[in-house]
């Protein structure tokens, strides 16, 4: 009996190693025929930007230029900055300062008359002189800085001399941009020089009196030229 049951035993044991045998030889062959799974898909790639356009009617960047707020009536006048923008012809595009004789100079056009004119005016003979030149031309005219319109304060004021007006100035501003009047001004009798039509005209203005909100009519706004005098 018990050779027998080794026998049994020992042939049961061989069954079990030859079936687990045959399963894991199947399933490596299904494993080893099934296709390979394909790598995930990589995100499709951003489109480069488009280049920036250039030709007729754009202005290279480099050119770009702002200007100042130009007050109303304003005339271009000596020492003042002007951009000239050449819209298809960037090589004549410049910045220029308006000469003591008026004139600007140009590439081609040399001296050119400027003071005295509006940019649309001088746009509109700029245009006029360049088609000698080219073919259509496209020209602004833009304000940089504006040093002509200037006011001046002498006399006991705390920073007397030429003040840029950028807009509209009342001679109270003016004064606090002088840096207010000194100890021993005479604050009440300010007087204020003009010339109108060839000309000269004085205006008083009292000080203490605008300070305390009377006759403010007298804080009158300046005009290119006008001179403070603080006795």
């Amino acid at each position: 009996m018990t050779a027998k049951f080794r026998s049994k035993n020992i042939a049961e044991a061989a069954f079990a190693a030859a079936a687990a045998l045959a399963i894991s030889t199947s399933l490596y062959a299904q494993k080893a025929s099934a296709p390979p799974t394909p790598p995930a898909a990589a995100p499709p790639a951003s489109p480069a930007p488009a280049p920036a356009k250039s030709g007729p009617g754009t202005l290279a960047p480099a050119a770009a230029t702002t200007g100042v707020a130009v007050p109303p009536g304003y005339i271009i006048g000596t020492d003042d900055v002007l951009s000239i923008l050449y819209w298809r012809d960037k090589d004549m595009s410049t910045d220029v300062a308006v000469r003591p004789d008026g004139k600007i100079s140009l590439q081609l056009l040399n001296d050119v008359e400027a003071a005295g004119l509006t940019p649309e005016q001088l746009r509109d003979r700029l245009v006029a002189e360049s088609k000698r030149y080219i073919e259509d031309p496209n020209i602004t005219v833009v304000v940089k800085q504006i040093n002509s319109r200037k006011v001046y304060v002498v006399g006991s004021i705390g920073k007397p001399g030429p003040y840029s007006l950028s807009g509209p100035t009342t001679v109270l501003q003016l004064i606090a941009l002088a840096g207010g009047l000194g100890d021993f001004a005479d604050a009440k009798n300010i007087v204020i020089l003009r010339v109108e039509n060839g000309k000269p005209t004085t205006y008083r203005f009292n000080y203490k009196d605008v300070a305390a909100r009377k006759n403010l009519s007298q804080n009158i706004e300046l005009k290119p030229g006008d001179t403070i005098v603080v006795p």
